[in-house]
């Protein structure tokens, strides 16, 4: 699909509001941490900016900022390629925050030094508070562990500035030029290893910048709201609906933003959880009242992937298929000038590789630029600056149900990669059978909003069993539940006994072709969170 995206679209979060916030703009200089320290801000009840590292001082003045944070990241600022921001952003009159590389690339362009430190500073330290009157460290105590993730250090301070707190290493652990609003910290205070990380940032953000607490998901449902209407206009959009929170909660918003002007196109690939078109139709089609185009292409999707069991190839099958029924059936809405889709803040960050942006490509298989050449669209994405749990907290302010709010993570390509081998009609209907035991019984017990994921798995394997006074050579299922903050990493949940024996027992009872249930402890890495 050819996109025509705006200059920062997919690779940074530029977000230019019409009703305009208080905010912290953070400029990125590709910290793994970027967001964390947006999330912070938010935290705070702040509106956060994340902008990329070179955007001209020019552009930020127009976002009006209360006060700007410099990220850190893997690069030396000495080094001839290292991002560098517009020297003008110190010259704006606001409080300027340097963190990690921030404070070295603040040394570096205000008359200070910065060298390779004979020692790299990484993991758990101690920081020593010198002056307590430094406005970051206010009520804070005096010794206080930090996380630290530097090579690099400050060898000479720049005019005007003085050194407020010291660690193992550093004796320019934190700066201060108090009359400029100028402050450094070579630590990461995001991050949770930092004791009173969030403390610190609130000072900066509140004390030192003057932000009221006035920014919460109602503010920020009006803002998105004017955005669409001032981007889309009278024109029609499409939603690709999966059911999921992100694509619910997106729809809910433009749907509140543009009503009609939206249509929804849901497909029923057979590869979905139990009762998912029902849920999906009965929520949105007659509960908000969206327009909602149903595709039922079940038969399709299966007769496609018969005999087929690499799952790579089940992966691109299924997504060649989508594409094609998606393709048709926005030609069936009639002529469209927007797609709209659920883009989170991590999936653009972590998906798109930008020149000469420094963050690294982290994951490749998000929607992001995702879909074929041929079908011209501008895309709406309104959820792109936010994460997971704030956009389960935009679903409840626009009142989608907690149900779809709260739902798991479910894999694109359906039960497909939790079928080992070959997909068939009877396949999903036993994983499907078993898996909605598994969803009933860990909300029974209160565990399923305790997790980050828990399924089952239907495997190609058929062991002997004993059903009353028969034999039987069935199938095995096995039960995955991890818990997780971001799904890049994952541990294995430690369920009561209990709950085991209740989910495996129901399954073996009720499940026809099935009479063996494994539980997974493996944790990510080695393994990943699905199967396949």
């Amino acid at each position: 699909m050819e996109f025509f995206l705006d200059k920062w679209s997919c690779a940074i979060c530029h977000h230019q509001p019409l009703i305009m916030p208080e905010q912290i703009v953070i400029l990125d200089f590709g910290s793994q941490y970027t967001q964390v320290i947006a999330r912070r801000i938010r935290e705070c009840s702040v509106y956060s900016t994340i902008l990329r590292y070179d955007t001209p001082a020019a552009e930020i003045a127009k976002l009006n900022p209360k006060g700007i944070i410099l990220s850190g990241g893997p690069a030396s600022v000495y080094a001839p390629k290292a991002p560098h921001p517009d020297i003008a952003v110190f010259d704006l009159g606001v409080p300027v925050l340097g963190v990690c590389y921030g404070i070295q690339l603040m040394a570096h362009f205000l008359g200070g030094k910065v060298e390779s430190g004979a020692r790299r500073e990484y993991g758990k330290g101690t920081l020593t508070v010198k002056d307590k009157t430094c406005p970051l460290f206010r009520k804070l105590p005096a010794k206080q562990q930090i996380w630290n993730s530097h090579a690099d250090k400050i060898t000479q301070l720049p005019k005007g500035f003085k050194a407020v707190a010291v660690s193992e290493n550093s004796p320019f652990a934190a700066i201060e030029d108090r009359k400029r609003h100028f402050y450094g910290l070579q630590f990461h205070p995001e991050v949770v290893h930092t004791q009173h990380g969030r403390e610190l940032i609130s000072n900066f953000v509140h004390a030192i910048c003057g932000c009221s607490k006035s920014w919460n998901m109602r503010k920020y449902v009006d803002q998105a709201v004017e955005e669409i209407r001032a981007q889309v206009g009278k024109e029609k959009v499409i939603l690709g609906l999966s059911g999921g929170v992100d694509s619910s909660v997106a729809a809910a918003l433009i749907h509140r933003a543009i009503g009609d002007q939206l249509t929804c196109i849901f497909v029923n690939n057979g590869l979905l959880r139990a009762r998912e078109a029902e849920v999906v139709q009965e929520v949105f089609g007659r509960h908000f009242k969206i327009k909602l185009q149903y595709e039922d292409d079940s038969k399709q999707f299966l007769q496609l992937l018969k005999g087929i069991t690499d799952p790579e190839k089940k992966r691109k099958i299924i997504g060649k298929a989508f594409i094609e029924v998606f393709q048709a059936a926005t030609k069936r809405v009639g002529k469209a000038k927007f797609l709209a889709q659920g883009t989170l803040y991590p999936d653009v960050i972590e998906s798109v590789p930008i020149a000469g942006n420094p963050a690294a490509l982290i994951k490749s298989h998000h929607n992001v630029g995702g879909l074929p050449k041929g079908m011209k669209f501008k895309l709406v994405e309104p959820l792109k600056c936010l994460f997971k749990d704030e956009v389960r907290q935009l679903g409840l302010e626009l009142g989608v149900p907690k149900e779809i709010v709260y739902r798991q993570p479910f894999p694109g390509p359906g039960l497909a990669v939790r079928i080992l081998g070959e997909v068939t009609p009877a396949r999903c209907e036993i994983l499907r059978n078993a898996d909605s035991i598994v969803v009933e019984e860990m909300k029974r017990s209160e565990w399923y909003y305790k997790v980050w994921q828990s399924f089952a798995v239907l495997l190609p394997v058929r062991s002997v069993g004993v059903m009353g006074d028969e034999r039987t050579y069935d199938y095995t299922i096995a039960l995955r539940v991890v818990e997780s903050q971001d799904g890049m990493t994952a541990d294995w949940v430690k369920l009561p006994y209990e709950l085991l024996e209740t989910i495996s027992s129901r399954i073996c009872n009720e499940v026809k072709g099935v009479n063996r249930v494994c539980f997974d402890i493996s944790s990510k890495p080695p393994a990943t969170i699905e199967w396949e």
